[in-house]
């Protein structure tokens, strides 16, 4: 010390060099505290996708658990499908390498999605019932009657029922089935429910707007009736 105090310069040297290890050890501190904070964020971030991955596992195996309550497998080979694009048609990731065909249906719980129109060997198009080439013979189902038409795709994403007799008793939420005089297509599947009945005194037949049940937008899985 008492050098320090006849030799200010000394002391002066001293205390910088203090100051220097103290902004040392800080700055040293800080990047390690910088490195744990960015192992953390890494393992914080492979837990959420791997809970991620765990919790559409779990959707998966309930959706296919659901589905055998509406068409028996025990009658039905049911092909799980995931849907991995949508234009014109739904895009699914099974094709012909799984024994996807060309003209088989394809469901979600007890609802027609639609028919496979292309097979690919690792996916195949759905022609949904949107679509103008859609045409499905159908009926519909309500408290006060039944009716029996033809259900045409529209552009855009509407869905008519033509060729309703006049007499036929139709109404706004009425659910609309399947006739199952296609082979492709089982008789009793869900197409939609009646939004608006459309007639005119003077005509034969009258129409309704026909709504789906889902968006097909939020279907995890669909599945594809095999022979």
């Amino acid at each position: 010390m008492l050098s320090f105090a006849t030799n200010p310069i000394s002391f002066g040297l001293y205390q910088t060099g203090r100051n220097i290890d103290k902004q040392l050890f800080f700055i040293v501190a800080l990047r390690s505290a910088s490195q744990e904070n960015k192992a953390l964020k890494g393992q914080i971030g492979q837990l959420l996708s791997e809970n991620a991955r765990i919790r559409k596992e779990l959707a998966e195996a309930q959706s296919q658990l659901t589905q055998q309550k509406y068409l028996d497998p025990a009658n039905y080979n049911l092909l799980p499908a995931r849907p991995v694009g949508l234009s014109r048609y739904l895009k699914i990731d099974r094709g012909s390498s799984s024994g996807v065909k060309v003209g088989t249906a394809v469901v979600y719980n007890d609802n027609f999605v639609g028919k496979i129109v292309q097979a690919g060997e690792k996916s195949a198009n759905v022609q949904l019932l949107t679509d103008p080439d859609s045409k499905v013979a159908a009926f519909s189902q309500g408290l006060l009657g039944k009716a029996k038409g033809i259900l045409l795709g529209q552009f855009g994403a509407d869905i008519l029922l033509d060729k309703i007799l006049q007499e036929e008793k139709i109404n706004e939420g009425d659910l609309v089935y399947s006739e199952g005089t296609e082979t492709f297509l089982p008789r009793g599947l869900i197409l939609g429910r009646v939004d608006k009945v459309l007639e005119q005194a003077t005509q034969v037949f009258k129409q309704a707007k026909i709504v789906a049940n889902f968006d097909i937008r939020d279907l995890e899985l669909v599945y594809v009736i095999q022979e």
